[in-house]
């Protein structure tokens, strides 16, 4: 009998977060059940729904808190389909022989890209000309910025951030970057410390994880402190920026505009008090949503459950020494 397996995505989020290529990969090494709802499941329903299943792919909304784990005896494996795990009660699913795993950064590309359009939009005015014509106005040309001779601020350097370093250079900007970790040196790019980056940018990036130390990381002493006429761009979360300060500081005119694909609004989106202001590019948290990017994401879930299933643990497991259920139905054993 074939392991079954419950997919959370909300039925009409499928095609855009999971797709057909992953689901009917899928569908060859498990019995695949799915959310028939246009809405994440309470977590009351959703164990109902898959009380026998012994695995739940989990949409990124998808929580997973300590009751899920108590009530469902027979789940194995919680395989989130997103990096982001601050959702599920990892304690909680250790306790109960569960194994956690969460999906690997295969949107790299799709979000440093959507960063250099939001600069490019920043530097132009371009998104305030397309809203002035289709209202029927003649806008007033206005002295653009170029990306080329400007410096580029990236605080976080992950997979975003050096593919984003790349493509800055190639269109001929000055880096400054600011992580913990100490990184190799290249050409016209300097790591220094968050003060430096700020004081010197043009356009400052926000790519830094969210967790307890970074949580209001731009807030009203950051902003002060960035160059005058600066632009920030928000790719990480929410929860890095103080948005009343950043209200503040775009009303005060320290800062010239904004660019925010996250916010503290539901599913990570800009809050509207930010997103309708005149200087802010908001966009509904879709850095990430293109067809790699997504498919990548998807087609890793089904991998681990794969590997799983063959008796490996795979990449991405969270808590595999705690995963005592695997090693009873003889998964992720070896």
């Amino acid at each position: 009998m074939k392991a079954r397996v419950f997919v959370t995505h909300p039925v009409d989020k499928l095609q855009s977060y999971f797709g057909q290529r992953a689901l009917d990969a899928l569908r060859e090494v498990a019995e695949v059940r799915l959310n028939p709802l246009e809405r994440d499941l309470p977590t009351g329903a959703l164990v109902t729904a898959a009380a026998d299943c012994d695995a739940l792919i989990a949409y990124r909304q998808t929580p997973g808190p300590a009751e899920l784990f108590e009530a469902m005896p027979r789940l194995k494996a919680f395989i989130r389909c997103a990096m982001d795990i601050r959702t599920v009660d990892v304690a909680a699913a250790s306790a109960r022989g569960v194994l956690v795993t969460q999906a690997g950064p295969g949107f790299n590309a799709a979000v440093a890209e959507w960063i250099v359009g939001a600069m490019v939009d920043l530097g132009r005015g371009t998104s305030r000309y397309v809203q002035a014509y289709q209202r029927g106005t003649q806008p007033a040309p206005v002295m653009g910025r170029e990306l080329r001779g400007s410096t580029l601020g990236i605080v976080g350097f992950g997979g975003i951030g050096g593919t984003l370093a790349a493509l800055a250079r190639a269109f001929g900007m000055q880096l400054l970057v600011t992580t913990l970790q100490r990184i190799e040196a290249q050409e016209g790019m300097r790591q220094v410390e968050l003060p430096e980056l700020l004081a010197g940018s043009d356009f400052v990036v926000c790519l830094a994880p969210a967790n307890a130390s970074t949580a209001g990381l731009f807030g009203a002493a950051a902003f002060a402190a960035m160059k005058p006429g600066a632009f920030l761009i928000n790719a990480s979360r929410g929860e890095l920026v103080d948005e009343a300060a950043l209200l503040e500081a775009l009303y005060s005119g320290r800062l010239a505009g904004c660019a925010l694909d996250v916010g503290m609004a539901p599913d990570q989106m800009p809050s509207m008090a930010l997103a309708r202001h005149p200087h802010v590019i908001a966009t509904p948290h879709i850095g990430g949503l293109t067809p790699p990017a997504i498919e990548y994401q998807a087609l890793e879930t089904v991998s681990q459950l794969a590997a799983l299933l063959e008796g490996r643990m795979p990449v991405g497991a969270v808590n595999p020494e705690q995963a005592t259920r695997l090693k009873e139905a003889g998964w992720g054993h070896q």
